[in-house]
């Protein structure tokens, strides 16, 4: 995930299991690609999956409008972000619908191969960084200056953290650069990858029932902030290009609008479909809002998706316009 940072209706139980699937770092499915994709002359279409709630709740309301307005089959495919863009490419699947910034593939696949097609913005501005809970900051108003990290360093030692303390990652097929910035910025840390997004959340509830200190790279927007208040660490201010080099990074991360993608004979001959999803745009709200009801009240994502759009009218029927 990044800058950047891995369900349904009438779907058969195979491709229902799969698009329920959860939790950063899922295994690349991009090998097994939809039979729909970009199917010529199909009322069908599929979608990429990335592996956080954010993004299942993108492609849940998509579905849904899809199904139930417009009248398509929908497929979903769950598949890690730089896998994605391949899938793209190839016609494998039809859209992504969150990315978080990948200049080189979008070089590769929209400049130079013209195999791709932007999408547009989502609505939702992401930013990755590191935070630590509020009830923390509490106690240590300094610990949100990462000059300060490393005289805390103790507090958040782990034993996977080998004596350092302990900066927890989710999937490492995420893009970051916290080795980068642990090593640049001089910090006695040690990232630590939970394995996933599901994993990372466990672990930072499990933390906050304990109250026990933790840093962690986090991101927003992220329906977690409502039930585990976080402060963000600031680090060195993000400046253009400040990242170019990964292995020199030492700068925050930025700032970023995320986009929306398109196979490029999907953008152009995908009919109502591929033109309500280039108009589908929302806030970070609405995205909050039906991912809580995914990941924290237990809906299935075609309930969270039904509920947000009998409520929300006036929004997504602007995206059928």
């Amino acid at each position: 995930m990044r800058r950047r940072m891995s369900r349904r209706t009438t779907l058969t139980a195979a491709v229902a299991l799969l698009a329920l699937t959860t939790g950063c770092g899922a295994a690349d499915m991009t090998k097994q690609a939809s039979p729909f994709a970009n199917a010529q002359g199909a009322k069908t279409v599929t979608l990429s999956v990335q592996s956080w709630v954010g993004a299942q709740s993108n492609v849940a309301v998509a579905q849904y409008l899809l199904e139930h307005e417009l009248g398509y089959r929908v497929d979903t495919v769950q598949v890690d972000e730089v896998p994605a863009w391949d899938a793209l490419s190839q016609g494998r699947v039809d859209a992504i619908m969150e990315d978080w910034g990948h200049p080189d593939q979008e070089q590769r696949y929209v400049t130079d191969k013209r195999t791709i097609a932007r999408g547009g913005d989502l609505g939702v501005t992401g930013h990755i960084g590191w935070f630590v809970p509020t009830y923390l900051v509490k106690q240590h108003p300094d610990i949100t200056d990462w000059r300060n990290l490393n005289k805390y360093a103790s507090l958040f030692r782990t034993p996977e953290s080998g004596g350092k303390g302990q900066l927890m990652d989710g999937s490492p097929s995420y893009v970051t650069n916290d080795k980068a910035l642990v090593t640049n910025l001089k910090l006695d840390y040690q990232v630590v990858f939970a394995g996933s997004e599901a994993a990372q959340i466990t672990q930072i509830r499990q933390f906050a029932k304990e109250h026990k200190p933790f840093l962690t790279y986090w991101y927003t927007p992220q329906w977690l902030f409502k039930k585990v208040p976080m402060t963000e660490v600031k680090l060195p201010a993000y400046k253009e290009g400040c990242d170019a080099d990964t292995a020199k990074v030492a700068c925050a991360y930025p700032q970023t609008p995320l986009q929306k993608y398109l196979n490029a004979d999907f953008a152009k001959d995908g009919g109502k479909a591929a033109a309500f999803l280039k108009k589908f745009r929302w806030t970070t709200e609405d995205q909050d809002r039906v991912s809580l009801m995914i990941a924290d009240q237990k809906l299935t994502p075609q309930e969270a998706a039904k509920k947000w759009v009998d409520s929300h009218p006036q929004v997504w029927k602007a995206w059928l316009s």
